[in-house]
């Protein structure tokens, strides 16, 4: 499960998204409609989506209100198509990876786009940063994500200098930063002014997901 807060500089426009990866979808809708109050988009995760399929994001849709869905699918090819079936199953923003092929992008974004809905790219794995992050800023990207994984996160890295080199060359896309952030560091992330924050284990693994969301919020906020 992960958290992703969203405010835009200058005036704070605080989107939280949990993002669910181990659940069942019955569980994740359970789970989501406890936070509801603090979350505004609630994303079905891949391994969900690997488990369940589909129907997972569906499910969420008819059984939550007033946030909106993203389906984490990582897209890498037949773009067009991939984003168009989550959609159709109720999602609002799609994922894909940063290092699938500029024409899947561009499928991508239009797809999306069309239906009046988003894109998310996954910069997991991308090498050369500042030249694909500036590429997809220009076809169109509604989020370019800067993602350190979860093996990567072991072997001690972090995800700060990564959304520098990125924030640097991005025009018009949002970034986002993902890549273990706790409750207790976010404000260090806030200081570098992204337009996403991930928070994962300190929201996932908290005694009081409800209690532990809030306490995001409220340093977004500086409470």
């Amino acid at each position: 499960m992960t958290l992703i807060i969203y405010f835009k500089k200058g005036r704070i426009i605080l989107e939280l998204q949990l993002a669910i990866d181990l659940l069942n979808k019955e569980e994740a809708a359970e789970l989501a409609n406890k936070v509801k109050d603090y979350v505004d988009i609630v994303e079905i995760g891949t391994p969900i989506v690997i488990n369940e399929g589909l129907p997972a994001v569906q499910h969420l849709n008819d059984n939550i209100d007033g946030v909106k869905v993203l389906a984490d699918l990582k897209i890498m090819d037949a773009a067009d198509y991939e984003v168009s079936q989550a959609i159709k199953f109720g999602a609002d923003v799609v994922t894909i990876l940063g290092v699938a092929e500029d024409a899947s992008i561009k499928a991508a974004v239009e797809e999306a786009h069309k239906n009046g809905k988003e894109l998310l790219v996954d910069m997991i794995a991308v090498q050369d940063l500042q030249k694909r992050a500036k590429e997809l800023d220009e076809l169109g990207a509604d989020y370019i994500a800067v993602h350190t994984g979860y093996d990567l996160q072991a072997e001690g890295e972090s995800p700060l200098e990564s959304l520098r080199q990125v924030k640097s060359v991005i025009n018009n896309s949002k970034v986002a930063v993902i890549g273990g952030i706790k409750p207790d560091t976010i404000k260090e992330v806030v200081a570098e002014e992204p337009d996403l924050v991930v928070v994962g284990g300190g929201i996932a693994n908290a005694d009081d997901p409800v209690a532990a969301a809030k306490q995001c919020k409220d340093a977004i906020e500086g409470r």
